[in-house]
C-alpha cells in the first residue's frame, strides 16, 4: 500500500499539521506548502516560482520536482491541455505516474477563492482563475484525473471538508485505508480518451499557452462534458 498526501496552499491545509506522519507513505508539497510541514518528501513547483519563496535548505532525503521532472510524466498521461494547467493537477498526475500509489489524498487543493484569506499564508494569486484554455472546467479536470487514477488501481480523495472544485470523494486520516478506486463507466472513459487522440492537442514541451491559437475552446468544453459523465458524482 502506498498513500501519497498532496499539500496545496488552501487555508485549511494547516489542519494537516495535526495528522500523524505514519498515515502517509509520501508527502508532496506544492509551491509554498513546503512551509506547512517539515516532513515533506517532494516539493513541486513551476520554473517561474520565485526563488525567495523556495526553502533555503532541504533535508538529504527531500527532493525538488521541476518542469523537467513533471512535464514528461504529465505528457505520458495526456498533457496539460486535457489535464488542467494548475499545480494541483500537475502534482496529482506526477504522483500517479512517478510514485504509482494506491491512494492520492489531496489537502488544501479545493481551488475556492472566496473571502479575504485565499491561501494559508494570506492572499495570493489564484492560479486556476487565470484565463487559460486548460481551465475551462476544473470539475472536468478533476474527473479526468480520478478516472485515469482508477485505471491504474489508485483512489483519489479529498481530505478537506470545505467547499471544493474537486469532484473526488472525501476522506479523513482514519478512513484512508478503506479507500478504493472509483467505479468508472469504461465505455465513456474510452470515448473521452479517443476524443483526446482525435483532437491531438498535445504539446511535448508542456508550454501549451504558446500554441493556444490552435485549440478550439468549444471542442475542449465538449470533451470536459465527456469526462464529467465518465464517473459517478462524489
Amino acid at each position: 500500500m502506498t498513500t501519497v498526501l498532496i499539500l496545496g496552499s488552501g487555508p485549511n491545509v494547516l489542519e494537516s499539521r495535526l495528522w500523524p506522519r505514519g498515515v502517509f507513505d509520501t508527502i508532496v508539497a506544492i509551491n509554498n506548502a513546503w512551509a506547512v510541514r517539515e516532513d515533506w518528501d517532494y516539493l513541486i513547483y513551476p520554473d517561474d516560482f520565485p526563488a525567495e519563496k523556495q526553502p533555503s535548505q532541504i533535508g538529504p532525503e527531500q527532493r525538488i520536482i521541476r518542469a523537467t521532472d513533471y512535464v514528461p510524466v504529465q505528457n505520458d498521461l495526456g498533457g496539460f491541455v486535457y489535464a488542467g494547467g494548475t499545480m494541483a493537477f500537475t502534482a496529482g498526475y506526477w504522483a500517479l505516474g512517478a510514485l504509482q500509489p494506491r491512494v492520492i489524498a489531496m489537502m488544501g487543493c479545493d481551488m475556492m477563492y472566496d473571502g479575504a484569506q485565499t491561501h494559508f499564508y494570506g492572499s495570493g494569486a489564484a492560479d486556476p482563475l487565470r484565463a487559460d484554455i486548460s481551465l475551462r472546467s476544473l470539475e472536468a479536470k478533476s474527473a479526468r484525473m480520478q478516472a485515469l487514477a482508477a485505471q491504474r488501481n489508485c483512489a483519489v480523495v479529498n481530505m478537506s471538508s470545505a467547499p471544493s472544485r474537486l469532484t473526488v470523494p472525501r476522506a479523513t486520516p482514519a478512513t484512508l485505508a478503506a479507500q478504493v478506486p472509483v467505479t468508472l463507466d469504461e465505455t465513456r472513459v474510452a470515448a473521452a480518451l479517443a476524443e483526446e487522440d482525435r483532437l491531438g492537442y498535445y504539446v511535448p514541451s508542456g508550454k501549451y499557452w504558446k500554441e493556444e491559437e490552435r485549440f478550439d475552446p468549444g471542442a475542449i468544453d465538449a470533451l470536459d462534458q465527456m469526462w464529467l459523465k465518465a464517473i459517478p458524482p462524489a
